[in-house]
C-alpha cells in the first residue's frame, strides 16, 4: 500500500531549527541571503554595491546613496519584535499538524496574545498572497470527480411509511 508523501514528509526539527536560526545574526543572514540572493540591489536604482552603516543598520547604495534596510518592504519593516521571534513564530505556524491558536503561540513564544495574534495574522497573510501567486493553473487541467454521501432510502423522520405500532 501507498505511503501518503505529504503526511511523511521530513520535517526540520526543533534542534535543527535553533541550529540554523537560533541567533538574531543568522537570522540576519537568512533574510540577507533570500532578499537579495545574488547581493545588494538598490531599490531605487537597481545598482548592485552598497556601503552598510552599522550604527543604523542601513545600506546605502553606492550610486544613488539611497538608504534601506535588510526589513524595508517585508513585514519585518518596523517591527520591535527580534527576528528570531518572528523566525520561531514561523516555525510553529508551518509544523504544527493542526491549527496554532494565538494563545499558544503567545505562550511559545514568550510573548503577549495581542502580539502573537498580529504576528500570527502577519504571517498568515503573507503565506496566503504567496501561495495565490504561486497556484494559478492554466493550460488544460483535468480533474477526476467524485459523489460522496446523497440521499438514505426509504422516508425519514418520524412519520414512516409501513411502519408498525
Amino acid at each position: 500500500m501507498a505511503r501518503n508523501q505529504v503526511q511523511f514528509q521530513k520535517g526540520l526539527s526543533e534542534p535543527a531549527f535553533r541550529e540554523l536560526y537560533g541567533s538574531e545574526e543568522q537570522c540576519v543572514q537568512a533574510l540577507a541571503k533570500w532578499r537579495w540572493p545574488k547581493g545588494f540591489v538598490c531599490p531605487r536604482c537597481q545598482h548592485d554595491r552598497a556601503y552598510l552603516i552599522t550604527a543604523r543598520a542601513l545600506y546605502q547604495c553606492a550610486q544613488c546613496r539611497t538608504q534601506t534596510s535588510l526589513t524595508a518592504d517585508t513585514i519585518f519593516h518596523s517591527t520591535k519584535l527580534p527576528l528570531t521571534t518572528w523566525f520561531s513564530a514561523l516555525y510553529h505556524l508551518t509544523q504544527a499538524k493542526n491549527e496554532v491558536s494565538a494563545m499558544e503561540l503567545g505562550r511559545r513564544l514568550g510573548v503577549s496574545y495581542n502580539t502573537a495574534w498580529k504576528l500570527k495574522h502577519k504571517l498568515m497573510q503573507v503565506m496566503k498572497e504567496r501561495e495565490e501567486q504561486r497556484c494559478q493553473l492554466s493550460g488544460r487541467v483535468e480533474m477526476d470527480d467524485a459523489y460522496l454521501g446523497g440521499s438514505r432510502p426509504g422516508k425519514g423522520g418520524r412519520g414512516a411509511a409501513g411502519k408498525m405500532p
